[in-house]
């Protein structure tokens, strides 16, 4: 395993694409209500990537169709938009990434459409904080593993949800998916030391019910078994010592939530 080390330069170049991502999802995030489908959002994201300058990362990636994927209440992650419109009680974990300077960042929300139950809404609270919680373990000199073993200590200990077992975080630089691998369960002395200016992504994808996921006949989406929902978050970050440094923001994007009448702030 050879984890690649970023230089300051090339750091600058992935927060400015995390910035350009944040706004996109942003502006996504505006256009959601019911009835809206995935093909509108799709296109919004490709468009308003290429206006700023970037590339989408996702589309054309292992033969993605799309620029963003969206996946829907049980869906996991890897939903390929299509042209179904969403519905009061919805969630959706909106993932996209941006290529620019020869550089990728990499950054999902969920958001809930109107009435969602407060069991899910709590299931999306407890994945994001799970996020920040293997935030915090992403300091130089940690092991991977307090990351992984963190997150699954809140999501599943303390919370009794279910992390996704296939499914992980991932460096990311020059090509979206470099090592190391970043998973969501593990023990504190699992996997690699993370040396100072790696840049990796952390995203907890949590099932409400059991951790067992299946790939539906598209071929792309990771749906939960139990058909329960689902939700997932994720930030690019750089190693730092003492604390990690958030290449990615949620600013624009909570800011679009709330101002959004249809949606539920969690």
């Amino acid at each position: 395993m050879a984890i690649k080390i970023k230089t300051p330069e090339q750091i600058e170049f992935i927060r400015r694409n995390g910035e350009i991502l944040a706004a996109t999802l942003a502006e996504v995030i505006k256009e959601v209500r019911p009835g809206m489908n995935g093909l509108h959002l799709d296109k919004l994201a490709e468009t308003f990537i290429r206006d700023h300058g970037g590339v989408p990362s996702f589309k054309g990636l292992y033969g993605c169709p799309s620029s963003i994927l969206i996946s829907v209440n049980e869906d996991v992650v890897h939903g390929i938009p299509n042209a179904k419109g969403y519905k009061d009680g919805d969630i959706l974990s909106i993932d996209a990434g941006v290529y620019m300077n020869g550089f990728h960042a990499d950054s999902a929300y969920t958001i809930a459409i109107g009435n969602v139950k407060e069991e899910t809404l709590k299931l999306m609270r407890v994945t994001k904080e799970a996020l920040f919680i293997g935030i915090e373990k992403a300091v130089a000199g940690n092991r991977v593993g307090m990351i992984s073993s963190a997150i699954q200590e809140y999501c599943e200990r303390k919370n009794h949800y279910r992390c996704v077992r296939e499914l992980v975080g991932h460096g990311l630089g020059k090509e979206l998916h470099e090592d190391p691998q970043v998973p969501n369960f593990g023990k504190p002395n699992d996997g690699p030391l993370l040396p100072e200016n790696c840049v990796i992504a952390i995203e907890p994808m949590v099932n409400m019910g059991r951790k067992d996921v299946y790939t539906k006949n598209d071929k792309w989406t990771v749906a939960a078994q139990d058909h329960k929902p689902s939700a997932h978050y994720e930030h690019t970050i750089c190693v730092r010592p003492g604390k990690a440094d958030i290449l990615t923001s949620y600013v624009p994007i909570e800011a679009a939530v709330k101002a959004n009448k249809e949606l539920v702030y969690v």
